[in-house]
């Protein structure tokens, strides 16, 4: 069944080039150059003992403040560029670099200054955000506890209001409830945004923000406490720490209050009247710290893939086609097929990235308010950060093993790589959490009452909905239905006699088991529900299976990206390329889990193997390719090792 090889293709690295770098090329071209007149932070990390590698990590981000890359999300008038993709854009190119550097960049203008952006209002812009663009405001993001980081709802901190003094007074009432893993706490902060239960005249309010002063010249403010948290697995040129407020009094106005405000007289109020949506909104607005981490997690896999496969050009190992001469490592069959699928998986990432910023961009500047719209780009935020950290966490650690000793060396970089990326996964939130949330939208349908609906909630729901509803109303299954039809064999053969490399098979067998599992998730719930099973048990029997459902939608959105893309160049060797690297993608995906597709009649065992086949000669077919498809990263030399990744 493998379909007849294509012409060759040569690859334009300019053009491939300037078609992943995109609308931000230049913005891309600007944080390439810093990064390599900083080049030196990479041996620097090194060899520095932490305290020195901390200041100079400081130092970096205060002098590329100063180039304007990292407030380019800022509005102009306190300095910043007014473009929020411009800004993403420069985030996930910094990734190529020294990623303490990039996670501090992250803590103050993604976290702080994007919490003082998103939840202020003008008097907080005026006040805070001129000086926190040119890096002369130094801030921390103070959301997590050592008791609660992913159950925020949940925070032990507490605002209470005094309404003789018209003071907010923050306390830390327990060990539990102390501000942990937060980045900039331990030394350089001066205020940090710090996530609080509201507490006015003895009613609660829920969790809110509020700026809190914490140093000035360099010393604790009084009332404030922080420790160092110590060695870490990886970035330890951010000073993360943990805070203690006692009894801390701020004033009325440091509650940022764009949903909410308090009255001098201690009167609450909020145009959002229901507790749990106005929580989830004011959370919603921070999606971009999640699209971040997410694109710079797959521009971490893209160095990693970069020197796995220079190396894989470059060294040789035993004779295999020649007495006197030994092969190179990537003419070897097994070595393509560790290396060349994350390859292609990378490529499928990086334009699903492209789309999540795109739609990240258009949210954000619109004026419309479309709550379902917010929604989705929530649920797409949460999966994509998922896949592509987890991506970059698998990816670098075959290419370290695939460097064999010379991949163990610092200077290759994979040290760094793998310690500093390995938290990506769990900061700005866990991925198995963070797919839940994505099932949620799914099995609602992103629902007037989505904000309302815990996970148990979410079971209620489903289990109140007659199942046809349910399964009908889902995305995936309109596509499954659209596509369907289309393909050779119509509706009970299109999965045997469509060809392999067809992108309508490929994506019409992600959107079928994407509709199945989730479907079949439904089920289970509803059942379980039906049979007097309390709804969190019911929910806790089928969470490998929401997990597994959520998963199966982000995949077929990221392949959905990546051919539409591919569908979209214009006919030449580049798309030529972007196929073969689609096909690999699709059909490496479908191999991936053929089990489940055998288990549930969409793979007969022949079709099985003939998709294996076709995925070992598209690797074959793009070996060639490799090192070019590679350089168009544009990942500069300097931060790079040698090819062969020997010390000079």
């Amino acid at each position: 069944m493998a379909s007849a090889p294509d012409p060759a293709p040569r690859v334009d690295v300019v053009a491939l080039r300037q078609l992943l770098d995109g609308r931000y090329a230049e913005v891309r071209d600007l944080v390439r150059s810093n990064l390599t007149e900083h080049a030196g932070v990479l041996a620097d990390a090194e060899t520095l003992p932490r305290a020195e590698y901390r200041e100079r990590v400081l130092g970096l981000l205060v002098a590329m403040a100063q180039t304007g890359q990292t407030g380019m999300g800022f509005p102009e008038e306190y300095g910043g560029g007014g473009d929020l993709g411009a800004s993403i854009a420069a985030f996930e190119t910094l990734a190529y670099g020294d990623l303490s550097l990039l996670v501090k960049v992250g803590v103050q203008f993604g976290l702080f200054g994007g919490a003082l952006l998103m939840l202020g209002t003008k008097r907080h812009h005026d006040a805070y955000l001129e000086d926190l663009v040119a890096g002369r405001l130094l801030g921390c993001f103070a959301m997590t506890e050592t008791g609660h980081g992913s159950n925020v709802q949940a925070l032990g901190t507490t605002a209470s209001y005094d309404v003789e003094t018209g003071e907010f007074v923050i306390s830390t009432p327990d060990e539990a409830s102390r501000k942990d893993y937060i980045g900039n706490a331990a030394l350089h902060a001066q205020a940090a945004v710090v996530f609080a239960q509201l507490d006015v005249g003895g009613e609660q309010h829920g969790v809110h923000a509020f700026v809190v002063p914490i140093r000035a010249h360099g010393e604790l403010l009084p009332g404030v406490r922080a420790e160092d948290d110590g060695l870490k697995l990886g970035l330890n040129g951010v000073d993360n720490g943990r805070l203690w407020f006692d009894d801390v009094r701020i004033p009325r106005a440091n509650l940022l209050d764009r949903f909410a405000e308090v009255s001098p007289e201690g009167r609450y109020g909020s145009a959002i009247d229901n507790a749990d949506r106005r929580f989830f909104t004011m959370l919603g607005t921070l999606v971009q710290g999640r699209v971040c981490v997410s694109g710079a997690g797959i521009n971490a896999a893209k160095v990693a893939l970069t020197v796995a496969i220079r190396y894989a050009e470059c060294r040789r190992q035993f004779t295999a086609t020649s007495p006197d001469r030994e092969e190179l490592l990537l003419d070897y069959g097994l070595h393509q097929r560790r290396l060349l699928p994350l390859l292609a998986e990378s490529y499928a990432l990086h334009f699903a990235q492209e789309a999540l910023a795109a739609r990240t961009h258009d949210v954000f500047s619109s004026s419309t308010g479309d709550e379902k719209a917010r929604r989705e780009l929530e649920s797409r935020a949460a999966g994509t950060k998922a896949l592509g950290t987890w991506h970059a966490t698998r990816t670098i650690q075959e290419c370290r093993e695939a460097c064999g000793g010379a991949g163990y060396l610092a200077g290759s970089r994979f040290a760094a790589l793998k310690a500093d990326t390995d938290v990506f996964t769990t900061f700005e939130g866990d991925n198995h959490v963070l797919l839940q949330l994505v099932a949620k939208g799914l099995l609602t349908d992103y629902a007037g009452d989505f904000e309302d609906l815990d996970q148990l909630g979410m079971v209620r729901f489903v289990a109140g909905q007659a199942l046809e509803v349910v399964i009908e109303r889902t995305a995936a299954h309109k596509l499954f239905e659209a596509i369907k039809d289309a393909l050779p064999g119509g509706d009970d053969a299109w999965d045997r006699e469509a060809g392999l490399r067809d992108p309508d098979y490929q994506l019409a067998m992600l959107r079928f088991r994407e509709e199945h599992t989730l479907s079949g998730v439904a089920r289970r719930l509803k059942r379980g529900i039906d049979e007097g099973l309390d709804p969190a048990v019911a929910f806790s029997r089928a969470q490998d299976h929401v997990v597994a459902a959520a998963r199966a939608h982000v995949e077929r959105l990221v392949l959905e990206a990546f051919a539409t893309k591919t569908a979209d160049q214009p006919e030449g060797d580049v798309k030529v390329a972007l196929t073969l690297l689609r096909d690999l993608h699709a059909l490496a995906a479908i191999e991936r889990d053929r089990g489940w597709f055998m288990e549930h009649g969409r793979l007969a065992a022949p079709r099985a193997k003939a998709i294996t086949r076709e995925v070992n000669e598209l690797c074959r077919r793009i070996r060639p390719l490799a090192g070019d498809l590679v350089a168009a990263y544009g990942i500069p030399d300097a931060l790079l090792p040698a090819p062969d990744l020997q010390q000079p």
